[in-house]
């Protein structure tokens, strides 16, 4: 059976550049594992939330893609690029809307 696409990709128009880290070069700079390149649904909501030790972080905005983005990767950490450079974001959180089947629909991506 055929799901609708909840994020279709005529609605993601602002370019966007995902680099996932994992882990420290000998330099001490985050080690760049996966890079995507493309075009996704960007708002800017600021909201603020706390996280595991009780800290207060605020959230800037998110981005949603159609589909699945990192398909094997478990962990979506590292930061995004917009703008062609100008605006860089940390990425928070990262999760995978599932259909009935097991397939992805979408991936959202909470930014700080």
């Amino acid at each position: 059976m055929k799901w609708p696409e909840l994020v279709p990709d005529a609605v993601c128009n602002t370019p966007i550049i995902i680099n996932i880290t994992d882990g420290i070069n000998e330099d001490g700079s985050p080690k760049v594992v996966d890079t995507w390149e493309g075009k996704c649904n960007y708002s800017e909501k600021q909201k603020q939330i706390l996280d595991a030790e009780r800290r207060l972080i605020t959230l800037e905005a998110t981005a949603l893609f159609n589909g699945d983005i990192f398909p094997g990767r478990e962990k979506l950490e590292g930061e995004a690029t917009l703008d062609g450079g100008s605006t860089v974001r940390t990425i928070y959180r990262g999760s995978r809307a599932r259909n009935p089947d097991g397939t992805v629909n979408y991936t959202q991506l909470e930014l700080m």
